[in-house]
Formats: structure tokens, sequence, C-alpha cells
């Protein structure tokens, strides 16, 4: 569904805002959820600041939330129009607010293992998945596709095997820091709320990096990084 663009994007703040699960697009004047749409608010020195939490106060400009609609929110100056003033954008903002999204995500997958829902490792993720209550399978960039293939046909013998997802957004320097392990190439994350938000953040980071509104995560089946393709 199309909005007619306006000069006024802005809504009213996070206390003030209405109600409801729709925002217009200043970038591209749709009309999309806010689950698939990012809430800017200018910072103190003029920059536009990602409000992942739609929490940050002061009133706040929408942008569909995909490299291709934040790029074309730069292009047409939707944040200069929509705040009616300069604004100071780096070079690299585009890069930036996606290496946020990541981050994001990444801290959830350090929570769920604080709460003890991820077991790391071959051997561990073998035994996991063979008994547990799993809900996500993550493969580190730089797996060997014959372990991804062993630990996929396993997870492939369980009932419930198309809804458990497949991530391998991550390298394994990534994993590490997150899990405070070294050299994590496989893990499996088990059921719990942690664990929800950690899918729900990866999948937002796909879909920031892909474009794709229709499959919020990848059955096991065939792996997140090709959710939407």
């Amino acid at each position: 569904m199309l909005g007619r663009p306006h000069d006024d994007a802005l809504d009213l703040g996070p206390r003030k805002r209405a109600a409801g699960t729709q925002r217009f697009c200043a970038a591209t004047g749709a009309i999309r959820p806010i689950d698939e749409m990012i809430r800017f608010v200018i910072g103190p020195d003029g920059t536009p600041v990602p409000d992942l939490k739609r929490r940050l106060p002061g009133r706040g400009i929408w942008i569909t939330a995909t490299r291709e609609a934040l790029r074309a929110a730069i292009t047409r100056k939707a944040f200069a129009r929509a705040f009616k003033r300069d604004v100071r954008l780096a070079p690299d903002f585009v890069e930036a607010t996606e290496r946020l999204i990541e981050r994001t995500a990444l801290d959830a997958l350090a929570i769920c293992h604080k709460a003890g829902n991820v077991a790391i490792g071959f051997a561990n993720v073998e035994a996991v998945l063979a008994r547990a209550h799993v809900v996500a399978l993550l493969d580190a960039v730089e797996a060997a596709p014959d372990g991804v293939k062993k630990l996929a046909a396993v997870l492939r013998r369980r009932a419930d095997a198309a809804e458990i997802v497949v991530v391998d957004t991550f390298t394994s320097a990534q994993l590490d820091l997150a899990l405070g392990r070294a050299n994590v190439i496989h893990a499996a994350l088990l059921a719990g709320p942690e664990s929800e938000t950690f899918l729900a953040r990866a999948a937002r980071l796909q879909r920031f990096r892909t474009g794709s509104r229709s499959v919020d995560v990848a059955p096991a089946t065939r792996p997140m990084c090709e959710a939407g393709t």
C-alpha cells in the first residue's frame, strides 16, 4: 500500500506517538508494518540515530528497514526534508546502520548463551539435535561443507525439522565474541524467550541486507542467507 508523500513525515516521539502497527516510509512513500521499518531521531550533533528499540525521545522519521530504502532516503534528502534542518550523514551511514543491527543480534545471542540456551561445538550440537528442543542451528560463514551437511542430516531426522532455523550469517570471530569461546563453528539454539529475541533480530538483519519481507527466518531445509531468494 502506498501512502501519499508529504513534507511532515515525523512522528511525535515515543510517548506521544499514535497507536498503530504501520508507519509511513519517508523514503518510498509506502505504508509498512513497523517491524519492517527503522525509526531515526536526530542526535545532538545533527546526525540521524537509528532507534532500533523505538524508545529514543524526540520526533522520529521512519524508513523501510532495507539498504535500498535507506540509500534512497539519503539520495532524496528525506532526513533534511522531514526534520526541516541540515543533517550530518557520514559516508558510511548505511554500513554503520547495518553494523548496529548486526551488533544487536549478536548481543541477543550472548544473552542466549548466558541463559544456558546455546550448545557449542560439533559434538554438542549433534547431541542436542538428537534429543533437545532446538529452535535454530548456527553455522559460521567459514564452516566446512562436510560438517554442515552432517549436522543437516541429523536435523532432518527430527519430526520438527521444518520448524528449525539455520543461521549462517555470522563469522566464526563474531560467534567467538558473542559466546565467549574460541573457534566457534557450529552452535545450536535451545528454546526460550531469549532465543526468540535473537531470531527476530537475526531476521531483521537479513531483511536489511536482502530486502526480503516474505521470509523472516529460513527453515532447516535452507540457510537463512538464502531466505527470500
